[in-house]
């Protein structure tokens, strides 16, 4: 199944992209730049949820035609990553910064990267800027999301409607958020790496994508810049 064409999740996705690529950069203005993977994660929740409940509502659901159509959409782009990566350590670094790069690269095949960066580094740690697959621990709590949501989804759906998937959605993110505001301080690392502090993230999305199953609602061009203006504070904060 496609979706239509909604041209506000692109603008969305490029604000996201932009702010982290600043960031990054080191501009200063654009201190709280990587917040954009948090625009990400929300996107991705509602995308991926209006296809399973649309798949759900019309009986044509699949979890093995759900995988297949993930990996031809990510694998084939990541593998061509990952491959000049390889090359590049092999050319350029010594044998010991080799070794790890050929331990990120497995982990990164193997969607566990953000393990693995919570196990040995900080995201924010001056080093961790020369880390070229750095960025894969996002793809990583996505490919985890992308694993279990659908059976969760599904056995839910088994037993009630949309309404008790929005329920046993809902009471998951907040358990993931009370997690995330208690981890902030006790496990600020683990906090930023791992799906458990970050399903909430990908849950609020998932909320959208029921509330605006099989319904179109009109344009809102004031809450709409609220929304935006909410980001770039963030952003610019």
């Amino acid at each position: 199944m496609s979706l239509k064409y909604r041209p506000e999740i692109d603008g969305l996705r490029a604000v996201a992209v932009v702010a982290v690529v600043l960031y990054h950069a080191g501009a200063s203005a654009f201190s709280g730049g990587y917040v954009g993977v948090d625009v990400f994660f929300v996107i991705s929740g509602y995308l991926i949820t209006s296809i399973l409940v649309s798949d759900l509502d019309q009986k044509r659901f699949s979890i093995w035609y759900f995988y297949e159509r993930r990996v031809r959409r990510i694998l084939p782009a990541l593998f061509v990553v990952l491959l000049f990566c390889w090359i590049g350590s092999w050319l350029w670094m010594t044998p010991a910064q080799s070794i790890d790069s050929a331990r990120t690269i497995i982990a990164t095949v193997l969607f566990s990267s953000n393990v693995y960066f919570w196990l040995v580094s900080d995201y924010f740690a001056p080093d961790t800027a020369l880390n070229p697959l750095l960025h894969t621990w996002s793809l990583a709590v996505e490919e985890q999301f992308y694993l279990l949501f659908p059976a969760f989804l599904w056995l839910v759906w088994k037993r009630g409607s949309l309404r008790w998937a929005w329920r046993a959605t809902a009471i998951v993110s907040a358990i993931s958020l009370a997690c995330a505001v208690w981890a902030s301080q006790a496990l600020p690392v683990a906090n930023f790496y791992l799906m458990p502090s970050r399903a909430w993230e990908l849950g609020a999305g998932a909320l959208c994508g029921y509330v605006l199953s099989n319904r179109t609602l009109p344009g809102r061009d004031v809450p709409a810049l609220v929304g935006v203006a909410m980001i770039l504070g963030a952003v610019v904060g």
